[in-house]
């Protein structure tokens, strides 16, 4: 069977499985095993179980379940009711401050988990019965809470980036570093669009009465609310950024410093260590068999002359580079509605890496540009993973499923606006990783 027909075979298949409503797993999986045994006989099984067992022995995968470890315990921790505390007492006096305080409270509480719903559950949970109690309108408090959440996977530590990293042999240091400028121009984008919206239209978010509104001496006080947050963030990044810990130690130091503000803040026992394991468990069992099967996917479409054959496609191509690149980013968007953002990554990236690779793309800026562009899939329904959170949150409030999408949609907007600057302007990734990563 030629490399052409497989290609086409392999991905019909995939794409009607995961259609049907099956696990990414089983197809991915599945599908390796069946076109493996068809194209190499039973001598494809060993050659599949050898690949998948190196991918999983890697050592930067370590520090996937310390990451998601890290985050439920910040979920129990209690510091979001602090970080939203300071937020309320420095921004509540503006017209749409809560929403604003809200994405800057996500952006925080990204810096310290590297996952999208962690963000969304906190700050759901806390912020929008607050907004919704000051007469906020219930879309913008719902999206300023599902656009917030959904910087996880770029601003570092960003459980995405790590797997990019082992797929493409980038520096996960470099790969992190990239994602904190983008990270920083989504969110004051958001920013932006709620206080210019919010002054065009009071009502929407109307400003704290003055006798609610703290005076800066409670305003100082509100700052330790930042403080321990801070000192996450210093930790995990600071230690991976001087060089003095590599990212699986990085981890550690974030996964300490989360026990650590359980317990100063008396919510450490154990039953929180016992419900924060079960779903670190749940959550990286889940990942990791994700990655087994894409593994074993990759492994027989690569095995099967897959590089030459997309290499050659694309010589005969008569479009240039930014054509290519425009179509992996629609593809991609389009996956968004459909996938969570490991998976498509596990599935795209043994054919899009070696396109960018041919094609000459820095996968530094690739691979960022990849965090950029699935943000847009979490907001994106039918399947978005944050309008699932926000629908939970929100069961009891007699909000429907279309208010909640309709809520994500202008934030969806501006993530691609984001995405379109940093394919034009590129230094948005690059510069800060040339900078402080040479």
């Amino acid at each position: 069977m030629s490399v052409e027909a497989v290609t086409l075979l392999m991905f019909l298949t995939m794409l009607l499985l995961l259609a049907s409503g099956l696990p990414v797993v089983f197809v991915l999986g599945g599908s390796a095993l069946v076109f493996g045994y068809t194209v190499w006989g039973p001598a494809s099984l060993n050659v599949v179980v050898a690949a998948a067992s190196d991918l999983l022995r890697a050592n930067l995968l370590v520090a996937v379940p310390l990451f998601v470890f890290m985050a439920y315990m910040l979920e129990k921790s209690g510091i979001a009711e602090d970080l939203y505390g300071a937020m309320h007492r420095w921004m509540g006096g503006l017209r749409g401050g809560l929403a604003a305080g809200t994405v800057l409270a996500c952006t925080l509480v990204a810096a310290m988990s590297g996952i999208s719903t962690t963000g969304v559950l906190m700050m759901g949970i806390i912020g929008l019965p607050a907004m919704l109690r000051r007469g906020y309108d219930r879309r913008l408090a719902m999206g300023s809470i599902m656009a917030g959440g959904a910087l996880g996977p770029l601003i570092p530590p960003s459980i995405v980036m790590i797997i990019y990293s082992l797929l493409s042999g980038q520096s996960i240091g470099k790969l992190f570093v990239g994602g904190i400028l983008p990270g920083l121009l989504l969110s004051g984008l958001f920013i932006a669009y709620i206080l210019i919206r919010c002054f065009l239209r009071p009502d929407l978010g109307p400003p704290l009465p003055p006798q609610e509104r703290a005076g800066w001496r409670e305003k100082a006080a509100a700052l330790k609310g930042v403080l321990l947050p801070g000192l996450i963030v210093l930790g995990v990044l600071g230690s991976l950024f001087v060089g003095i810990a590599t990212p699986t130690e990085a981890a550690s130091v974030g996964a300490l410093g989360a026990i650590l503000s359980a317990a100063v803040y008396r919510r450490l026992s154990p039953a929180v260590l016992k419900a924060v394991a079960f779903q670190s468990l749940k959550t990286v069992s889940m990942v990791m068999w994700v990655i087994f099967g894409a593994g074993c996917f990759a492994t027989i479409y690569q095995g099967i002359g897959a590089s030459e054959f997309i290499q050659n496609l694309i010589k005969g191509w008569p479009v240039g580079t930014w054509v290519v690149l425009l179509l992996i980013q629609a593809t991609w968007i389009f996956l968004g509605c459909l996938m969570d953002a490991i998976s498509i990554l596990m599935v795209t990236a043994p054919v899009f890496i070696p396109v960018a690779q041919f094609l000459g793309v820095d996968l530094l800026w690739f691979g960022v540009l990849y965090a950029v562009n699935t943000e847009m899939g979490y907001l994106t329904p039918p399947f978005g993973v944050n309008l699932f959170v926000m629908r939970g949150i929100t069961q009891e409030l007699g909000i429907s499923t279309k208010e909640i999408y309709l809520a994500a949609a202008p934030f969806i907007g501006i993530q691609f606006l984001g995405l379109v600057l940093v394919m034009v302007f590129p230094g948005i990734i690059t510069w800060l990783p040339g900078l402080l990563l040479k």
